[in-house]
């Protein structure tokens, strides 16, 4: 399969999201591969900034392409610029949605993390959880449909938390909320400075439990057509099983892809 070059960049970024775009309408893969790699960019804002302000300000430098790619000015000059731009002047994809993508990683950038579960729920729906339902906009979803997948990507995005716990932690950063840590007897500069022991473990695996629960309540039937926004709820399920067992999540190996790929190919979850 011959990739153009933001397909390029979504795979080398995302491959997960990558794979799961490969089952979007061939006239709609390349907004959705556009749709990736804007949301590497606002999800590494924070972890390539030196500071919360400076995450702060790459955020608004994506808001501000976002309004010029609205108004119809020459795209800045940044790889994944052109192909956003192109995907906003087609229709395939709401400036406003964008707009609200990069406003929910605002919450990331605090020094103390989520106070509350509420809060982290709350992050993880506008940011894992607003990228499906902007694909699945994009890919022809009503409201009720793309609240669905904000459910389900919201799955995806809470699996990805719990299996970074410590490659956070690296980064001197914890997105467990605080006031699960404290029911555990952990503070979030503990976690930072030893992210494993058993109290720790039990709160993952619990947390995983849970996410697992709400992603069989999220389960419904989809239209075809937007298998590819549903697609993440499938590498979440897998993820959050693991690690409700205790068990690691390592790279993506064989099985993880023959799951998505025989959804996508059934058009179901």
């Amino acid at each position: 399969m011959s990739l153009s070059p933001i397909g390029a960049f979504a795979r080398a970024h995302d491959p997960d999201r990558f794979l799961c775009a490969l089952f979007a309408p061939a006239e709609r893969r390349e907004a959705i591969f556009a749709l990736i790699a804007y949301n590497h960019e606002l999800a590494r804002a924070r972890e390539a900034a030196t500071n919360p302000m400076a995450a702060l300000i790459r955020l608004q430098w994506w808001r501000d392409a976002v309004e010029e790619a609205r108004t119809g000015r020459p795209p800045r000059r940044h790889e994944v610029a052109g192909p956003l731009q192109a995907a906003i002047a087609e229709a395939a994809l709401d400036p406003d949605a964008l707009v609200e993508l990069a406003d929910a990683r605002e919450d990331e950038t605090e020094e103390g993390g989520f106070a509350s579960e509420q809060d982290f729920v709350t992050w993880l729906r506008g940011t894992a959880g607003g990228w499906s339902a902007v694909a699945g906009r994009a890919l022809g979803a009503d409201a009720e449909a793309a609240e669905l997948l904000r459910a389900l990507g919201a799955a995806y995005g809470l699996a990805g938390v719990l299996r970074s716990v410590a490659a956070h932690a690296a980064q001197g950063r914890c997105l467990l909320p605080l006031d699960r840590l404290a029911e555990a007897g952990l503070r979030a500069e503990e976690v930072i400075a030893a992210p494993q022991g058993p109290a720790l473990a039990d709160l993952v695996q619990a947390m995983a439990a849970e996410g697992l629960a709400a992603l069989a309540g999220a389960r419904r039937d989809l239209p075809p057509m937007l298998i590819a926004a549903a697609l993440p709820a499938v590498l979440a399920g897998r993820d959050l099983r693991r690690i409700a067992r205790g068990g690691a999540v390592d790279a993506r190996g064989i099985g993880d892809r023959l799951a998505v790929s025989w959804a996508g190919l059934r058009h179901r979850l």
